[in-house]
């Protein structure tokens, strides 16, 4: 890999990170990705990385800023402030930029059981909460890590890591999303005999079905799933806690359990016509999508799912509404609106949104560049909700009754306040709704007896992942709620610590 230092001093041990005047010479860069015209006609991966000497480049405008904030893990009133996992980001910025990957791809495998995913799913909180970013453009953290995963891999450097020892103890992970993944992935290193229980046909959880595969790759996630079996850790995919084996026989086979099983039961809107068909929660529509690409076969709804043809409207934004956008795009959708009942953020931080807190400011994401590529506009419109859902003569969606909103304080509180005469129907053959999540399923937390918190999410002393059981632990959206995959991972890998742990202390 070429170098860009500017001096032969520069070598590992120096007390300075990185190139001091870095963030002065080089002005941030993204890739580009594939060009909107070729990538909306397919499912491939999208994202493309940035070539090596960009990539150091990029490292270099890492500051010696002193008190870093981008790995410090913490979240202040729902915000977070830098990554979830507490990478070393600076440290892993200097090594890229003095030209030693290998020894910063070995440096993040430290904190992160998966770079892979991240490089490609993560909103960069870290980025988020970098010094630079304060008056200038933040370093460029996620295209670091999305190269230095392709360089692993490309080099043999993210292979299987055998266990050092084995303890003879089993541990019953339930559920194969990112928490339980990373939950599976600490334990079987830490010596234990894992096995992952996923009801589903496919082991992943949310990284299989409710990542598109032009974001998410599903070959990636199954190379990873490969690498782990190779290492020890058993997957037991379409087998269901509960249905295929009982609860009371799981925690008598196993010496602990783990529940991953992740917050699955959609929030709908409160209004008539969500019975209808055509009318259903954006991770359903995605799971549909993803099985069709990979198998041909889909869910029960069959068509129903399909945007060919249709006019599309999304509730809700975030992530999830964003790959709804981008998978009825290329599914062939006749127009596509997505909406959101919140004013549109502003292009700059706000005073109540002061660095290092996540930035709420206007962002436009993958799918909504395809969607004003391919149809002239942003599909996203703000301050507007729908207020009633129409059907036809057979029982499916036809049109949304919309009404438009002002937000305005009133005994002290912010809030939407309908607009009067505002309202308009608009032809609708597919509503998605993406408003998240009220939780996890009750399944397993009744059959266990566990205690939960005001939200249904099973409710754990502050600071660790023990459930009201003892050998039962749990982590990710299940115990914390609808969170982002880094978190998830966060969780896994910290759980699975306490859990050892645990197992360790019976012991003595």
């Amino acid at each position: 890999m070429p170098s860009t230092q500017s001096s032969s001093t520069r070598k590992p041990g120096n007390n300075i990170m990185g190139k001091p005047t870095g963030f002065l010479e080089f002005a941030r860069a993204d890739a580009t990705g594939r060009g909107i015209a070729e990538r909306v006609k397919d499912y491939h991966e999208f994202h493309t990385g940035l070539s090596p000497d960009t990539i150091m480049q990029q490292a270099a405008r890492c500051m010696d800023c002193g008190v870093s904030f981008c790995h410090a893990g913490l979240s202040v009133d729902g915000l977070s402030i830098g990554c979830p996992l507490s990478n070393l980001i600076p440290e892993i910025n200097d090594l890229v930029y003095r030209g030693m990957p290998s020894e910063a791809y070995a440096r993040l495998r430290v904190t992160h059981p998966f770079p892979e995913f991240t490089g490609r799913v993560c909103p960069a909180l870290c980025e988020g909460s970098c010094t630079l970013g304060e008056h200038e453009q933040p370093v460029a953290v996620k295209e670091i890590e999305h190269y230095l995963d392709a360089f692993a891999h490309a080099e043999g450097l993210a292979g299987a890591r055998m266990p050092a020892v084995r303890t003879g103890r089993r541990v019953a992970v339930v559920g194969s999303g990112p928490a339980g993944l990373a939950c599976a992935d600490v334990l079987n290193q830490l010596g234990e005999d894992v096995v992952v229980f996923e009801r589903a046909e496919r082991p992943g959880g949310l990284l299989m079905f409710g990542i598109p595969n032009m974001k998410l790759d599903k070959q990636v996630v199954l190379r990873r799933i490969a690498v782990m079996e190779e290492e020890g850790v058993i997957f037991k995919n379409g087998f269901e806690v509960g249905r295929d084996i009982p609860v009371q026989e799981l925690l008598g086979s196993f010496d602990a359990v783990v529940l991953c099983g992740g917050a699955t039961v959609a929030r709908m809107p409160d209004i008539a016509g969500t019975g209808l068909a055509g009318v259903v929660p954006a991770v359903r529509y995605l799971t549909n999508a993803t099985r069709l690409l990979l198998d041909g076969t889909a869910t029960e709804e069959g068509d129903t799912l399909n945007a060919r043809d249709k006019d599309v409207i999304i509730i809700g934004g975030g992530d999830t509404g964003t790959d709804c956008v981008a998978t009825a795009l290329r599914q062939g959708a006749k127009s596509i609106a997505q909406f959101e009942i919140t004013p549109k953020p502003c292009a700059e931080r706000a005073p109540d949104n002061p660095w290092p807190l996540w930035p709420r400011v206007f962002k436009t994401d993958y799918g909504q560049h395809e969607a004003a590529a391919v149809f002239g506009e942003d599909p996203r419109e703000y301050e507007i909700s729908a207020k009633e859902l129409v059907g036809g003569s057979v029982g499916e969606v036809v049109a949304v009754k919309t009404v438009r909103y002002e937000w305005v304080t009133s005994n002290g509180r912010f809030g939407p306040r309908e607009i009067e005469g505002s309202e308009a129907v608009r032809n609708a053959g597919l509503v998605l709704v993406a408003m998240g999540f009220l939780g996890p399923e009750r399944t397993l937390i009744d059959a266990l007896g566990l205690d939960t918190d005001p939200r249904g999410n099973i409710k754990t002393p502050e600071g660790s992942y023990q459930t009201s059981q003892e050998a039962v632990f749990a982590a990710g959206d299940m115990r914390r709620g609808q969170s982002l995959v880094v978190w998830s991972l966060m969780e896994g890998r910290d759980a699975a610590a306490e859990c050892h742990a645990y197992l360790d202390s019976r012991k003595k």
